[in-house]
């Protein structure tokens, strides 16, 4: 191996390096190849398994693919192939098939390198191709790639997928009434690796505890801070409060395209959430789609649950028409895809300070980061046959004739969309719901009036 690199080899093996870059952006182990015949480049390529779901899409891999279509010919005779780390034993296999005439890398790698450091397939005189090999081409900038990638890696446990966006943490910052800690987790199965924020105060739970955990749930397009004034209520009579934020609100992850949501799998988050967190005598508080979700698991394990907490919301089974107050919101949320959402809450709560209606937007910096905010009106059930619809059904069902547990509802009257008539319809399908809670001043987000709800479900649900 020369100690210093022809100029040729080192230029090619820049280019290699800005794949490579090109992969470390795309959350992808940042190696990098290109393949050059008789002076210029023919193929280029970047560590894809990840964003390919495909085992074999190394860098090299993925430029042999390219080389051998540009050239029509799967044999790459006469072509050099530069790539940032010592390729392992699958691509140089490859491209020993390939017939390189030679292969350039940068870093060693000593736990899969199949040029020299592992083992040397290229030195086998048995192989009726000989391959020239050389190691070392710009290896301190391969490697120091790698070391860059992993140590953000551990630093930061919870990666963003590339399909996905993060509201900047910096947006958070100083919210009126809200200094939670955040709390994450990104290895719940349904997530595949997207990042979900939720607040989780008071006591932890012990085996045989008798105090009670409040599960906040919330809407559209809400997120945990819409729990802010109930939190500290329900702190204070000793019990434990875990408040997520849904995927694609708050400080949850935001995946980019809209068709990523569906009501399922948002279900499926929540309940592998619960079980994940091991969540015992729930008071489960539902409002807005917190409760066209939440009211649907209970049914799955009803011995986790000791109350229900419902305010604004309804379970839309498909039966029967949604209100002409939905489909006004829905139709407007169509028609203005990028709405105010500060505005919104200005509208509807007149007594919250502007900080307060700025906070919805936190999250919401930018379109990229709405989807879900689009996603979710046309996602409500309609028909008989929607996604979420005969889950909802059996869920009314559940808690018509099986439901064990306390109930507690409060109604904001001033609500044009999910109002009094649709509360007291859901309260019929409640057993042994006493009569609701009702706030003349409180519009569709009840929650900012939730001082007093939260001092009736202590009271309620704790007996003080």
């Amino acid at each position: 191996m020369p100690d210093t690199p022809a100029p040729e080899d080192t230029h090619w093996m820049g280019l290699a390096l800005l794949e490579a870059r090109a992969a470390a952006l795309a959350g992808e182990v940042p190696v990098g190849a290109v393949v050059v015949k008789e002076g210029r480049v023919i193929a280029t390529g970047r560590n894809a398994p990840i964003d390919g779901h495909d085992p074999t899409a190394h860098a090299e891999m993925v430029a042999l693919r390219a080389a051998a279509q540009a050239l029509g010919n799967y044999r790459l005779e006469g072509c050099t192939l530069y790539v940032t780390l010592e390729p392992c034993a699958m691509c140089s296999g490859a491209m020993l098939h390939a017939r390189l005439a030679r292969v350039v890398f940068g870093a060693a790698d000593p736990k899969t390198g199949a040029a020299g450091s592992v083992l040397n397939l290229f030195g086998h005189v048995q192989i009726n191709h000989q391959t020239v090999v050389q190691g070392g081409v710009l290896a301190e900038e391969g490697a120091q790639l790698l070391r860059d990638f992993f140590k953000e890696r551990r630093v930061n446990p919870h990666p963003l997928r590339d399909d996905a966006v993060r509201t900047p943490e910096e947006r958070f910052a100083e919210l009126p009434g809200y200094p939670w800690a955040p709390q994450y987790v990104s290895d719940l199965p349904a997530l595949a690796g997207l990042r979900m924020h939720y607040l989780d105060e008071g006591p932890q739970q012990q085996e045989g505890d008798s105090a009670l955990t409040f599960l906040c749930l919330h809407g559209n397009p809400a997120w945990s801070y819409l729990y802010r004034k109930m939190i500290p209520v329900l702190l204070a009579s000793g019990a434990r409060v875990v408040a997520p934020d849904l995927i694609g609100f708050g400080r949850s992850d935001k995946p980019k395209k809209d068709g990523a949501h569906s009501f399922v799998w948002h279900r499926q988050v929540l309940l592998e959430f619960i079980e994940r967190l091991a969540l015992r005598r729930v008071v489960l508080v539902v409002q807005d789609w917190g409760g066209l979700i939440g009211l649907t698991l209970p049914m799955e394990a009803p011995e986790r649950y000791a109350g229900l907490l419902v305010m604004n919301t309804t379970l839309a089974t498909g039966e029967e028409p949604l209100s002409a107050g939905f489909v006004a919101w829905r139709k407007m949320c169509a028609q203005n895809p990028d709405f105010d959402v500060a505005r919104l809450f200005a509208r509807g709560n007149p007594h919250m300070s502007p900080e307060e209606c700025q906070a919805y937007n936190a999250p919401f910096p930018d379109r990229g980061h709405r989807a879900a905010l689009r996603a979710f009106p046309p996602m409500v059930p309609e028909q008989a046959d929607d996604g979420g619809a005969a889950l909802s059904r059996q869920a009314k069902d559940f808690w018509s004739h099986q439901w064990q547990g306390q109930s507690l509802m409060a109604i904001g009257l001033q609500d044009p969309v999910l109002g009094e008539p649709v509360m007291r319809a859901l309260h019929t399908a409640i057993r042994d719901c006493p009569p609701p809670m009702l706030l003349p001043q409180a519009g569709h987000f009840v929650q900012e009036h939730g001082e007093a709800i939260a001092q009736a479900a202590v009271r309620h649900f704790a007996g003080r």
